[in-house]
């Protein structure tokens, strides 16, 4: 698979001597590559690199799937996401829109990857998740819209003290005490509390969006456990920018990756089947499950429309809009610190390829359309004449068979 050959992704701010790379430039790794570096990391990202190689595949598997669909979303902008020509390698040594977008694809891929290996029983150390069923004995229980609110309540409270838990086990390891290693869950807790708010939370709750049905269901079936998945990305593409947030870029790339995972996170849903004799729905079965990634991606793709320049606070370990009097981003949208390139001609030093000889629409007025795409210089016309399958016949067991016909095929290209 070419993606999967030539993938490489931002992970780490670290030294490379002898690779050219200067200490704290953002740099290009295949997961692999970096894993054979072990001498260099420590804790659990040592321990996945070293002993968890189903885990890594499905690291991997996530950043394959995370720069298949940025090449989707992107098919038909002046930016087509490529990684030809070590474009990408260019595009990722600033802090630009698109960055911000593939580190946000890349952290809900692996998210997504790593849960869903979860759910198909493909890792030793997880499965689905059980634990509304836990809660009653194993067993499936009845609950209504209320009742199930509360469960996760309980269930995001559980996460919540683990993740304060290990932010201590942390910083007792560091033996630093330094604000810039991490932010407790506590303190962020404090930060994100509305005044007034009676001590609740301020911040959205995952379940918000989710639409309970009716009366009372079973709480049972398998959930996707994405718990899991957010933890674990985290863990591989946060760890060492956490130990050295003081600079623009990783506080940029760390809040980009978290708007990721998040972006999977709030798009789970609750999907049901119904039970019972002749096709009633005598008990209705309920679990949470991700929906499909094209429509994470979509979501992240709107959020890079309306992305936001951030500058670095006078402490040095937050963001802040660029322009005064604009409203602080929220931890679901998009930042960035550098302006992007027109990407309309080639330019070696952005890693702009160049919109020439890309296909347009003449007849579109959106991003694909031949006047934006091709930046006003023109395009040109032609028909082309193509073999497609065609009188295709499905034959029992189990074949099909096509015909080939010529097609003429009207194609606009970029001046």
């Amino acid at each position: 698979m070419r993606l999967f050959m030539v993938i490489a992704i931002l992970i780490f701010a670290m030294p490379m001597t002898g690779f050219g790379w200067a200490e704290g430039t953002n740099i290009l790794l295949d997961p692999n590559l970096m894993c054979k570096k072990t001498r260099r990391l420590r804790g659990k990202l040592a321990e996945i690199c070293r002993h968890d190689s189903a885990l890594l595949k499905e690291i991997i598997n996530g950043i394959n799937l995370g720069f298949r669909e940025c090449e989707f979303q992107f098919r038909n902008r002046r930016w087509n996401c490529t990684v030809l020509r070590k474009s990408m390698r260019k595009i990722l040594m600033r802090d630009s829109r698109e960055t911000g977008f593939v580190n946000a694809i890349t952290a809900a891929g692996v998210t997504y990857a790593v849960t869903k290996a979860c759910t198909m029983g493909q890792l030793v150390e997880c499965s689905c998740d059980k634990s509304h069923m836990r809660r009653n004995g194993g067993q499936p229980q009845m609950v209504n819209a209320a009742t199930a609110e509360a469960a996760l309540e309980r269930q995001q409270r559980q996460q919540f003290s683990l993740e304060e838990q290990q932010y201590q086990r942390r910083q007792r390891y560091l033996n630093n005490g330094s604000s810039l290693t991490d932010v407790s869950p506590l303190e962020r807790l404090g930060r994100n509390r509305k005044p007034g708010a009676g001590g609740k939370r301020g911040r959205r709750k995952f379940w918000d969006n989710i639409k309970f049905p009716q009366g009372e269901w079973e709480w049972g079936g398998c959930s996707d456990n994405v718990n899991f998945g957010l933890r674990h990305s985290r863990v591989f593409l946060d760890a060492k920018q956490r130990q050295r947030r003081s600079d623009l870029g990783t506080l940029v790339k760390l809040h980009n990756n978290n708007a990721g995972r998040l972006a999977i996170r709030d798009a789970m849903r609750l999907e049901c089947k119904c039970h019972g004799l002749s096709g009633s729905c005598t008990v209705k079965t309920c679990w949470l499950k991700m929906p499909p990634f094209r429509e994470v991606a979509a979501r992240l793709r709107e959020r890079y429309d309306s992305a936001r320049k951030v500058a670095l606070r006078n402490d040095g370990n937050s963001l802040m809009p660029e322009m005064p009097h604009t409203r602080q981003a929220n931890k679901y949208q998009l930042v960035f610190a550098d302006d992007s390139p027109d990407f309309c001609a080639p330019n070696p030093k952005t890693g702009a390829l160049g919109t020439q000889d890309r296909e347009c629409n003449a007849t579109s007025y959106g991003y694909d359309s031949c006047d934006h795409l091709c930046c006003s210089r023109g395009h040109k016309h032609r028909v082309v004449a193509e073999y497609t399958n065609c009188k295709c016949v499905f034959k029992w067991c189990c074949e099909v068979t096509c015909e080939k016909c010529l097609e003429h095929r009207e194609v606009n290209t970029c001046l």
